[in-house]
């Protein structure tokens, strides 16, 4: 399985990425996160998934190549597990997700692909 977590900053806020990633799995809120639009962006991503089965409200599966991915949403933010996805599905996802202004965190690396990052 490979993570990728997104959400959005309140404006001039800045935390310590990863302990707002780790609130987040926790399901907890975060003072300085703006709240997300969730159902546009589930109504999004089944738009753009829209070849791919939907398994249930919050999961997809590719029965024409490889792939698998489950949305996890809390108010503040975007998780999405991805199954034996490729590469080039994921970069579709997090594409998707940055027009709604939220960029990746990557909790595996661990970065977060925003401007702020150096």
């Amino acid at each position: 399985m490979y993570e990728l977590l997104f959400w959005r900053y309140i404006d001039e806020i800045y935390l310590n990425h990863h302990e707002v990633y780790e609130a987040l799995v926790e399901k907890e809120e975060v003072d300085g996160l703006e709240k997300l639009p969730v159902e546009v962006i589930i109504n999004r991503i089944n738009s753009v998934f829209s070849k791919w089965e939907r398994v249930d409200e919050n999961s997809w599966k590719n029965n024409e190549g490889k792939g698998a991915f489950q949305v996890i949403t809390t108010p503040q933010s975007i998780k999405i597990d991805c199954y034996g996805t490729e590469g080039k599905t994921m970069n579709q996802l997090v594409d998707l997700i940055a027009e709604f202004k939220c960029p990746l965190y990557d909790p595996q690396v661990p970065e977060r692909y925003d401007e702020m990052s150096e």
